[in-house]
């Protein structure tokens, strides 16, 4: 749409919101406002929902980091085993030993570490906090027209719980004894053992202590996440106009409360048995040729606490990223969203499907086989709305006047990710075919594509279409392409060669492969697979470079809608005080997709309907 249009159109909603807004008296006694002047209670100790999400965003971009560099250091380990890492002795000290060669070589015990690290960093800090609490902070209140959360302390306190988990995590790094190794599942007898492995001691203790910190960190945020979207929807926001990403969000929020406090309920059993001598996890233990005194614990027990939330965690990751997607999707092919409510309906299926499959990733545990076939058939069943989730995103596209920017790539690539990653699931789910591949990298190379390369994805959609309405600027949309290609290329080189190696049996978890003759022909192909992980690498560092260059120096976003969105986000300010909206609050009058309408390119949520005119979202 021609700018000068797009100005035409805002005015038109301006004037809308001044006709038909609804007034809740927000600034005539806002508790705030006489402190905003300060730089520390306006960005420091904010209780705004657009800084937090900021915090969440900038802290998950500090943590991606961290992990990515983690996981390109044990890739140098598997791709080039024989090569010296001595260069890396200044970042690592005494965990690159050097041998009587002179070479400098990962010490094995480090290797299981920084795994660990990697698998914990980005499943819990970036994947579920910086991807779900940016987007459910910056988006719930201005998509449902709110002032703010419903209760702005207990969402500041849920940052800062976070931020500490991050602290106490980040500390343990540099322990003499090293991180926590165990795997980031933390499976007894390593984790419930401190003299089990060195990485088993204090290493352990702090990364439970960091990680019981996030739940409370998840918890304070779901519980205002679900009370806001409840509660505060502004006047004629039904929930049949909500817009996809707050259904996501919603659910996201209570499967967060439904399933984390489970695994807070394991963590704690496992300092019971690490410190009180307790038995929950533990049976007949040897080390060293010395029994222990712990009878009669079962190590299944804690499998089924961790994986209870394990798989709701999964599409706690993957939900807020389809959300995003949607709306990306729909906004830039300038076509209404296909099949609104089977989205919805497919969203509520997945949420509730997603707690009564968690055994599928116990099938080698020694459970009963006619248990197995229960997770079986509900593991398959799970598809079905996944599916139907992939038959809409393409219908949206099909047809549509599709607008190849940055954010629509990478939620293009989020559907063409989910769908690769995700049909590899369905031989996983199978549990006469997991006997074969469990543990091996075809579930590496399965859940890397589905939940982490597809949620990135849908994180790096949502970053770049709602930058301008973060910072009032613009992302650079040359760099943002050559970042997408680089990531999406290189992430299928990364992981689908993964799925021949485990198909060939390839165990994972392994420190080098070259002394096994039966592996020793696949060093060619980890050679590629850590060549491409370390372009992959690179291309983040030019997402970095182009959002903190863009915040201060981006293109100004010159009109409070630059996309041509229907929903109210856009109808706040381009700055946006603590608020969001300077007088009334918009009032909703029809669903949020309505896209090629009328002759129209789009029509705003807050523009009443016509006699006679159906709203799409009843």
């Amino acid at each position: 749409m021609a700018n000068v249009t797009t100005q035409q159109v805002q005015t038109e909603e301006d004037r809308l919101i001044q006709e038909q807004g609804f007034d809740d008296h927000f600034h005539e006694h806002h508790h705030g406002d006489k402190y905003q002047s300060n730089f520390i209670t306006t960005y420091i100790f904010s209780q705004d929902h657009k800084i937090i999400a900021r915090q969440f965003l900038i802290t998950g971009m500090f943590w991606a980091f961290i992990g990515g560099l983690m996981s390109l250091i044990f890739r140098l380990q598997l791709g080039f085993p024989d090569e010296s890492l001595a260069w890396l002795r200044p970042l690592l000290g005494k965990w690159i030993t050097i041998n009587d060669a002179g070479l400098g070589t990962l010490a094995p015990e480090f290797y299981y570490a920084l795994v660990t690290m990697h698998g914990t960093i980005i499943v819990f800090f970036v994947l579920t906090a910086g991807l779900s609490g940016t987007f459910s902070n910056l988006l719930i209140p201005l998509q449902v027209g709110a002032r703010d959360m419903a209760s702005p302390f207990l969402n500041m306190l849920s940052y800062w719980f976070f931020f500490l988990a991050g602290v106490v995590m980040f500390f343990s790094l540099f322990l003499s004894t090293g991180p926590f190794s165990g795997g980031w599942t933390a499976y007894p007898p390593l984790s419930a053992l401190p003299q089990a492995s060195s990485g088993s001691g204090a290493g352990m203790t702090l990364w439970i202590v960091s990680l019981v910190l996030f739940v409370v960190s998840v918890l304070l945020g779901g519980i205002n996440y679900i009370t806001t979207i409840l509660n505060l929807r502004t006047k004629g926001m039904s929930l049949w106009r909500m817009p996809l990403t707050i259904w996501a969000f919603l659910i996201t929020a209570i499967l967060g409360l439904l399933s984390f406090p489970v695994l807070a309920s394991g963590f704690f059993l496992i300092m019971f048995d690490r410190s009180l001598g307790t038995s929950f996890y533990l049976s007949e233990i040897f080390i060293g040729g010395q029994a222990l005194d712990h009878v009669g614990g079962s190590p299944i027990l804690y499998q089924h606490l961790f994986w209870f939330l394990g798989h709701p965690e999964v599409y706690i990751i993957i939900l807020p990223a389809m959300g995003l997607v949607s709306e990306v999707l729909s906004v830039h092919s300038r076509k209404p969203i296909f099949g609104y409510k089977a989205m919805v309906f497919s969203m509520l299926a997945i949420g509730f499907l997603s707690f009564i499959v968690w055994a599928h990733h116990m099938f080698m545990s020694g459970v009963n086989p006619f248990i197995s076939n229960f997770f079986v058939i509900f593991t398959l069943i799970i598809a079905v709305p996944s599916a139907v989730k992939v038959f809409n995103w393409i219908a949206t596209l099909y047809g549509g006047n599709v607008r190849f920017t940055t954010p629509n790539l990478f939620a293009i690539g989020f559907v063409s990710m989910f769908i690769s990653g995700g049909l590899t699931g369905i031989f996983l789910g199978n549990s006469a075919i997991d006997i074969q591949l469990h543990d091996t990298y075809f579930v590496v190379a399965h859940f890397h594509i589905v939940m982490g390369v597809a949620a990135f994805f849908g994180m790096f959609a949502g970053v770049y279409h709602w930058f301008p309405k973060m910072f009032g600027r613009f992302m650079n949309e040359t760099m943002g392409k050559i970042h997408f290609w680089l990531t999406m290329i290189g992430a299928y080189a990364i992981f689908w060669p993964m799925h021949y190696l485990g198909m060939a049996g390839v165990p994972r978890r392994y420190y080098r492969f070259d002394v096994f003759e039966t592996f020793r022909h696949f060093t060619e192909i980890n050679k590629f697979i850590t060549i491409a992980a370390m372009v992959v690498f690179a291309a983040q560092l030019l997402l970095l470079i182009n959002f903190f260059y863009s915040i201060w120096k981006g293109k100004k976003v010159t009109t409070k809608n630059p996309w041509g969105a229907s929903t109210l986000e856009w109808t706040t300010p381009i700055h946006a005080d603590h608020g969001n909206w300077p007088g009334k609050i918009p009032t909703v009058q029809r669903w949020p997709y309505d896209y090629g309408k009328d002759g129209k390119d789009f029509i705003p949520q807050i523009e009443p309907l016509k006699e006679g005119e159906h709203d799409g979202g009843h």
